[in-house]
């Protein structure tokens, strides 16, 4: 009987990006505004600093990402073309080094040639990609895929700080938005480990930890330079 395994490798590319973005998203907006309602700031210019952080936030992040990923695309497409050269140039010595990688790996030495020998006959630069430089389609960079996963995320992560602001009475805001950022954290770091099928307590506490700590941080810095009288 046929055995199906279910991996989660393959949603690395996005999700990470998505997790940060989501991440940074409710973190950011819910520091920059606690940091402005600690100052003695008026609901008005609380919502207008964090529509301004969301917009700001998501094109940053997209850039960032897009940026970031480019570089390593552009690094692989160069290696992979180095790679090529080589394998043009050398196809016996490319052979023996894709063997003892897998004669370091565990195989036998006659059948580490064989294998070796038989993937360079049907995609020999794919092999080479995988097996020598750890470059597969599965986790290859994509830059746009990243960029719109991040930027997509941040500004719905952004926007839940943003909703607490428009509930909550301005006596309220500190706590009331201190509490619920917290928890949407909490979803967040359960929502990330389900889809990485990572564990998730380790996830949750990873996520609301970091965050109480720089919202406590940003709330301070307000407090301390506020203009409130």
């Amino acid at each position: 009987m046929r055995h199906n395994e279910i991996h989660k490798t393959y949603r690395t590319g996005w999700l990470r990006a998505a997790v940060l973005g989501a991440n940074d998203g409710i973190l950011s907006t819910a520091s920059l505004v606690l940091g402005v309602a600690a100052s003695g700031a008026e609901t008005k210019i609380i919502m207008v600093t964090g529509v301004a952080g969301l917009v700001a936030g998501a094109m940053s992040m997209a850039a960032g990402e897009y940026v970031s990923v480019s570089s390593q695309a552009d690094t692989e497409r160069a290696d992979l073309a180095r790679e090529s050269i080589e394998l043009a140039a050398n196809p016996e010595q490319e052979q023996a080094e894709l063997r003892d990688i897998y004669v370091k790996r565990g195989l036998e030495e006659t059948l580490a040639s064989k294998v070796s020998t038989q993937l360079m006959q049907h995609g020999a630069l794919a092999a080479h990609g995988r097996d020598e430089l750890g470059i597969s389609d599965t986790l290859t960079a994509k830059p746009v895929q990243a960029a719109l996963a991040s930027a997509g995320t941040f500004a719905v992560g952004a926007a839940l700080p943003l909703l607490m602001v428009l509930l909550l009475p301005i006596s309220a805001l500190m706590w009331g938005l201190a509490g619920s950022s917290l928890l949407f954290l909490a979803l967040l770091g359960f929502l990330a480990a389900r889809a990485g099928g990572a564990p998730v307590i380790a996830s949750v506490t990873r996520v609301t930890f970091w965050g109480a700590l720089a919202m406590a941080l940003t709330a301070g810095v307000g407090a301390l330079f506020g203009v409130a009288v």
